[in-house]
């Protein structure tokens, strides 16, 4: 069985997406994709089969109708079935196409034309089996709170008693790399990409080179916030964090090694509901919270040492 896959098929309310992803995700599920239907949505995963069992399924079949439940919505209706393992990754992808992110990123899937965008910088992007195609909101979140941080830098902005910023950012749960293209096409000098997942670091590693990134640019490594204690000279300007709320919190006592006085950061991944917790732990440890941005039922706390 270790060369079928299981495609799962999810209708449900446009308003339960987001939530659904995040559910696959941790469930352990490979490309996502959705499509309209109406006024729902129609959502694929795929997932190798030896990883699920149909008990299996039929669990995350009642946790998704118990998220539905919480937010007063009708339950989602999954189906499975098993394909073979050369149709699984070519599935999704046919749904997925370019993407306008914030005011200034386009995301172009390498296997499609590259867009005429001269007003745009353009991501091309294969996620492979990470996570990070840019439709996520977290994602979305992210990248739009880079625009932010780095529009001074991008534009060439000119301090008083510098030449020009240079900033080095770490981005922390990497996966396909999307945040940390985003912030060098902003004009970020260098990004340390790290994540546990073995298979993420090779996609941020194929999709430095399908943006024609310089490795000493951008370098990915496998590990978290002890990898870049190894990695970095000297601490970061900023962090990029777009995992989950319980990893972040269990993190930000670690980040105090990598981090200056005046360092900034973004932190996604975020449920509303999980956005206090994130923020007390935070301010524990020396960060001032300056806003928090939301979309759907999550959230992005963008954060300054204090």
């Amino acid at each position: 069985m270790a060369n079928t896959w299981w495609e799962l098929k999810i209708l449900c309310e446009v308003d339960l997406e987001d939530i659904i992803f995040w559910r696959l995700e941790g469930f352990g599920c490979r490309g996502t994709a959705s499509e309209s239907k109406g006024n729902s949505s129609l959502l694929k995963a795929y997932l190798p089969s030896f990883q699920a069992q149909l008990l299996d399924l039929s669990a995350l079949s009642l946790w998704l109708r118990q998220d539905a439940l919480c937010i007063g919505l009708p339950s989602p209706l999954l189906h499975w079935n098993l394909i073979d393992e050369e149709d699984w990754a070519s599935r999704w992808k046919q749904y997925w196409q370019p993407q306008e992110i914030g005011d200034r990123f386009l995301i172009n899937p390498a296997w499609l034309p590259l867009q005429d965008s001269l007003e745009r910088l353009v991501i091309r992007l294969d996620p492979g089996i990470a996570f990070g195609t840019g439709n996520h909101s977290t994602t979305q979140l992210c990248l739009e709170s880079l625009e932010m941080r780095l529009s001074e830098v991008s534009t060439g902005f000119i301090d008083k008693n510098e030449k020009k910023q240079s900033l080095v950012i770490a981005d922390i749960g990497c996966g396909s790399g999307i945040l940390s293209i985003g912030a060098i096409l902003l004009g970020a000098e260098k990004v340390y990409a790290v994540d546990n997942d073995p298979l993420a670091v090779k996609s941020t590693f194929s999709n430095r080179a399908l943006n024609d990134i310089n490795s000493e640019q951008l370098i990915p490594a496998q590990g978290s916030v002890d990898i870049l204690t190894k990695l970095i000279s000297q601490p970061v300007d900023g962090i990029v964090c777009n995992i989950l709320a319980d990893v972040i919190i269990e993190l930000i006592p670690e980040m105090g090694a990598i981090t200056k006085t005046t360092s900034w950061g973004v932190f996604s991944g975020i449920l509303l509901e999980q956005s206090k917790a994130v923020a007390d732990v935070l301010e524990q440890n020396g960060w001032v919270v300056a806003t928090l941005w939301k979309r759907k039922e999550w959230c992005c706390l963008n954060a300054r040492r204090s």
